[in-house]
């Protein structure tokens, strides 16, 4: 019995490790492209493609005008709030004064710190590159930092992946885990869309956020998963139990 049971230590071992580095390397690839975006910002150059893709969701006669029904402009103003700081701060500390209730301090450090941690991260960055706001069209929203890179596609990135992640721990079956991540995705992509649609952010700063802030989460979850298999973060409920479903 000692062969068997070793091979499955060794096997259940071996894919952890293989998921951990899995996730180094997409938060590698996040950092990556954020690299090679913030060059281009550094040699001052202006992308083609920010351009192009601002002129295009604006109406050629008015550039005023976002392209779409009038409604569209403030459906996208209703996303866009979806990334703001006070939304994003509001749900994180309702997030963090639940886990604490329930006795998950440890899980409530967690998004605390990737929270807190990723908006300090992302004044730093804004601070350093400077970077001006389009003036390419009129802003339908008002705006007063830096423009590179995006803070709300940045900080969506974080708390809603976070987030999704934390709740993904506690599902067993597969097609719940992939609902929650879709939705946290979808959130922080439209969150990013809106930012451009409304003429606030160049395309390469939001894709920059996307980047650092994806990349940011990864580490985070990575650090958790490293810390609670050495037993100072509380694994998650029903844990080696949840084959049947999420514990109650």
């Amino acid at each position: 019995m000692r062969i068997p049971i070793l091979g499955i230590l060794w096997r259940r071992l071996a894919t952890v490790e293989l998921w951990l580095l899995a996730t180094l390397l997409a938060a590698a690839g996040g950092l990556l492209a954020f690299g090679m975006l913030a060059e281009e910002i550094i040699e001052g150059e202006a992308l083609a493609f920010d351009r192009n893709i601002l002129l295009a969701l604006r109406n050629p006669a008015d550039l005023s005008d976002p392209i779409g029904p009038r409604w569209l402009e403030e459906v996208a103003r209703d996303i866009t709030a979806l990334g703001s700081h006070v939304v994003l701060t509001l749900v994180t500390l309702a997030v963090v004064g639940f886990l604490l209730i329930a006795r998950k301090r440890g899980a409530a450090v967690l998004v605390a710190v990737s929270v807190g941690g990723g908006t300090l991260l992302g004044t730093l960055l804004k601070l350093l590159f400077g970077r001006a706001r389009p003036d390419l069209v009129p802003h339908a929203v008002e705006v007063y930092s830096a423009s590179f890179p995006s803070g709300h596609a940045m900080l969506s990135a974080v708390t809603y992946l976070t987030l999704g992640a934390l709740l993904m721990r506690v599902q067993a079956r597969p097609g719940e885990r992939l609902y929650i991540l879709a939705v946290a995705i979808a959130l922080t992509l439209l969150v990013g869309a809106s930012r451009v649609y409304l003429g606030v952010h160049w395309p390469s700063d939001v894709l920059a956020g996307w980047c650092v802030g994806a990349a940011w989460a990864i580490l985070c979850w990575t650090a958790a998963l490293w810390l609670q298999r050495r037993g100072e973060v509380e694994p998650p409920p029903g844990n080696g139990t949840a084959e049947n479903g999420p514990a109650g």
